[in-house]
């Protein structure tokens, strides 16, 4: 896949301010510190696309991201907007702030009309967590397309890799888990490929 372009369209905390429909859109979330950012580096193919932290819970916004991509022949492009949703879990900050997250992912991902698919990211070094098992459970009853990811699994030898996918797939209930490293770049090519068919959900 090549990225012709990518770049940072605006952040929004509410519906009025979501930019205007237009590409199919896929929200991205995960625990706070799952590597939402360096997933989203990856597949943009850029350094500093989304803003990397060390510190849980950093992302406060919904960051809208409009990319230009076409397949390796240039015989077809797409264009695709990415949302990075803030995360879940653990995240520094007042309860209050956590409240406000997650009525922001709520009022996202329950009436925005180009949503085509959410990207649930887990860590593969820790495994499924109830928090993913409930966000996966929550795309599912709106009837979003749902597809896992298990990222960091660079951490794990390659014996254990696809135990661990095995594992979190049986946890999650989910047919198939993207395994992905954005730090040795395995499954950004099958990543791009989930996303591209993805298709909006008829409300």
């Amino acid at each position: 896949m090549i990225v012709l372009s990518a770049e940072f369209v605006k952040s929004a905390t509410q519906p009025s301010e979501y930019p205007a429909p237009g590409a199919r859109e896929v929200a991205f979330c995960g625990r706070s510190n799952v590597g939402k950012s360096s997933c989203l580096n990856a597949l943009a193919a850029r350094k500093s696309l989304a803003r990397v932290s060390r510190t849980p819970g950093r992302t406060r916004l919904i960051n809208f991201f409009d990319l230009r991509v076409a397949d390796d022949r240039r015989t077809r492009e797409d264009e695709v907007r990415f949302a990075d949703l803030p995360g879940y879990g653990f995240a520094s900050g007042p309860k209050s702030e956590t409240k406000q997250w997650q009525q922001m992912i709520e009022a996202y991902l329950t009436g925005r009309e180009p949503l085509a698919a959410l990207v649930v990211l887990v860590d593969g070094d820790l495994g499924a967590q109830p928090s993913d098992i409930e966000m996966v459970r929550w795309g599912e009853s709106l009837g979003r397309k749902v597809i896992t990811v298990a990222t960091k699994l660079d951490k794990l030898s390659r014996s254990r890799r696809k135990q661990q996918i095995d594992k979190i797939a049986g946890r999650l209930a989910v047919p198939e888990v993207i395994a992905f490293s954005a730090k040795e770049r395995f499954g950004v090519e099958d990543l791009w490929r989930a996303l591209l068919v993805s298709q909006p959900q008829s409300s």
